[in-house]
């Protein structure tokens, strides 16, 4: 479990790529490996992932991830080398809890669209992609000032537009300089995870109503 805080930010060093997926070393990232152990859970860009093998010490600090085919079609995960990526350790059950439910189960992914500044914060527009049999509209579970995972980091919605499938976050200039969201361009893909409640809500509501 996660709360879509981002500890840190990692740089995407190595990516090797095989017909069963790839494995992809995360470097600079010594702040997050003090406690680290093999098999640990690391969100990266919010999806859970698991530590393979790890130096505290070498390329300020490395880590590797393995990432199946499925992971890499949830994902924007895989792509580019240098790429700065959010990383959040597994929740400790001694921790403040700062940001929502998070799983690192990545729902689909999304395209911005606009960027718009509003004086120090930065108003950001996504828009999901069309919904198909296997992957439903993900609108259902959104709703403006509710929870939303974007990349990893816990936001909360701005606004919602059911007809164009869009939906919008604003960051603070705080929020802007600690994860790499705002430096997202138009027509980038980042990765969105719904608000889990809301999934088993639905979930419960069809189940009672047998429909």
């Amino acid at each position: 479990m996660f709360t879509g805080l981002i500890e840190h930010l990692g740089t995407v060093s190595s990516i090797v790529v095989d017909s069963a997926g790839c494995t992809l070393t995360i470097s600079n990232s010594a702040e997050i490996l003090g406690d680290c152990h093999i098999g640990d859970s690391i969100a990266v860009n919010g999806a859970c992932l698991t530590v393979t093998e790890f130096d505290k010490e070498e390329l300020g600090g490395w880590f590797k991830v393995w990432l199946a085919n499925e992971t890499l079609d949830r994902t924007d995960l895989g792509s580019v080398v240098g790429d700065q990526l959010n990383l959040e350790r597994a929740m400790a059950a001694h921790a403040r809890f700062g940001g929502h439910f998070v799983q690192a189960h990545v729902d689909t992914t999304a395209t911005v669209v606009e960027r718009v500044a509003d004086g120090d914060s930065l108003r950001l527009t996504f828009e999901l992609p069309a919904p198909t049999e296997a992957r439903p509209s993900l609108l259902p579970y959104m709703i403006p000032k509710g929870y939303i995972t974007i990349d990893g980091a816990s936001l909360t919605l701005t606004g919602v537009d059911d007809e164009q499938r869009r939906f919008s976050v604003m960051l603070i200039q705080h929020t802007q300089k600690k994860i790499s969201l705002s430096r997202k361009e138009v027509g980038e893909k980042v990765n969105i995870e719904v608000d889990m409640v809301g999934k088993y809500v639905q979930k419960s509501v069809v189940a009672a109503l047998g429909k």
